[in-house]
This record gives structure tokens, C-alpha cells and sequence, in this order.
């Protein structure tokens, strides 16, 4: 039956009227659970992007080895720019949903449909990791006489003596990273999935983490710490747990968005 003019000139729902789905505590362990599950089902494709991960991790740590404070807002909005770099584990996901067989070539094409959202979607993360980087700069310049190296960033934020700093470093960060987290958690999927433009799915995705602060903000760590664990063996966790967590953001958006 064809649609009526009316149905076709209806408009897209606000970002404040797409319904939420409540959720629990559990959810998050049941998110990863079925992210493995579905690594498991298309491991070829998994690893490739987990592979990717590593790969950028090394890359990352060795161009700005040389500058610590970059090194410390860079590696962290690379890992909350996850979901925009994990396009392909949703497409895999949105196919065995399906009850269809995942394709490589289809993964790597998930953008194409999309591309003009994506693109300003990603421009602002970029522009907020751009200014993360130099609020971490200015802290930096503030604090010390010239930029530390690595090792001498390290030490400084074990230092008793330099709490002005590791106070003011991190709740730069915090603020930084709390609204990457926040407008991007379930957004890329979004887009993908319902073809929506890139404010409301951003707005949809804040929304989420402000009316379900606590559940949302334990899958935000849980990611954080399967990261961190990921990276100690020079990154190399990342080829397994990179792809998971990719799934995973699938089935959370799947689960909280109705």
C-alpha cells in the first residue's frame, strides 16, 4: 500500500520524543556477552578492526612520544572516538541481526550511505578533541617550567607536590571526555540504523546518559577498564577487545533506544 501525502510529509521525531527503554544494571554484562557472541560469528572481521586498533595505538604512541601532553589527550579521544571508528562492527552486527552472514566489503562501505551525517558528526568530535588537547596544553604550560618528557609527565602525576595540576588535568578531562561519552555512546549506531540526522542522534545519546546516569556511566567504565587491560601488552588486547567492545555498542544502542 502506498502512503498516504500525509504520512509522507509527516515529520521526523524530536530527539526529546524518541522513547528510551529502561535499563538495568546487568544490561552491560549482557551487551558485552552478545558482542563476543557475535565476535565469534564473524571473527575474520573482528580482528581486522581489532587489528586496526592496535596498529593506530602504536602509530599514536610513537608520533607523540616526544609530547606527552598530547600523548594523554590523544590516546585518550582516540578511545572515545570508538564508535565512530567501530562503523564496521555495527554494520556486522546489524547483519547477524538480521539472520544474515556479515560481508567484509559491506563493513568497510558502512559510511557510504551516510557519509554526509558521519562527516559532520565527526567534524565535532574532532573540534572537541582539538580543544582537549590544547586545554591539556595550556595546563601543561602552566605548571612546568617547558613540556616534560614522557617519562617526566608520568612522574608528575605521582608527585604529591604537583595535585594543583593532576587536579586541574583531570577534571579538564573529565569534562572533555564526560561529553564525547555523552554525545556519542549510541549515536553512530543510531545514524546508521535509522538513517537520523547528526544533532538528534547526538542529542538522543545525551539524553540516554542523563536520564540514565548510573547504568550508563558503568558501561562507560567497563569499557574503560577492558581499554586500559587491552593496552598494557603494547596495545595488542585491543585486536580481541576492541572488536567486542564494537559489538557490544551495538546491541547497547539496540537495547536502549525502543
Amino acid at each position: 500500500m502506498n502512503a498516504t501525502p500525509r504520512e509522507q510529509s509527516a515529520p521526523a521525531p524530536s530527539p526529546f520524543e524518541i522513547p528510551l527503554n529502561p535499563l538495568g544494571w546487568r544490561d552491560p554484562l549482557r551487551w558485552l556477552a552478545a558482542g563476543w557472541r557475535d565476535f565469534i560469528r564473524c571473527p575474520g572481521i573482528g580482528l581486522f578492526y581489532g587489528g586496526c586498533f592496535m596498529v593506530m595505538g602504536w602509530a599514536l604512541l610513537k608520533m607523540y612520544a616526544a609530547a606527552p601532553a598530547y600523548v594523554m589527550a590523544l590516546s585518550a579521544g582516540f578511545l572515545l572516538m570508538g564508535p565512530f571508528l567501530c562503523l564496521g562492527l555495527y554494520r556486522a552486527s546489524q547483519r547477524l541481526e538480521a539472520g544474515e552472514k556479515p560481508d567484509f566489503g559491506d563493513s568497510l562501505l558502512a559510511w557510504d550511505t551516510r557519509t554526509g551525517t558521519l562527516a559532520i558528526f565527526g567534524f565535532v568530535l574532532l573540534v572537541l578533541e582539538m580543544l582537549w588537547g590544547r586545554a591539556t596544553l595550556v595546563i601543561f604550560a602552566v605548571s612546568f617550567d617547558g613540556m616534560p618528557d614522557l617519562k617526566g609527565s608520568l612522574l608528575a602525576l605521582l608527585d604529591p607536590e604537583n595535585l594543583g595540576f593532576i587536579t586541574a588535568w583531570v577534571l579538564v578531562g573529565a569534562v572533555f571526555a564526560g561529553l564525547i561519552y555523552g554525545i556519542s555512546v549510541v549515536s553512530i549506531p543510531m545514524i546508521l540504523h535509522r538513517q537520523t540526522d547528526a544533532i538528534t542522534a547526538g542529542l538522543t545519546s545525551l539524553r540516554l546518559v542523563l536520564t540514565q546516569t548510573g547504568v550508563m556511566m558503568w558501561w562507560g567504565a567497563l569499557i574503560a577498564l577492558l581499554v586500559v587491560l587491552a593496552m598494557l601488552p603494547w596495545f595488542a588486547g585491543l585486536l580481541i577487545a576492541g572488536p567486542v567492545i564494537g559489538h557490544a555498542s551495538w546491541h547497547a544502542y539496540r537495547a536502549a533506544v525502543r
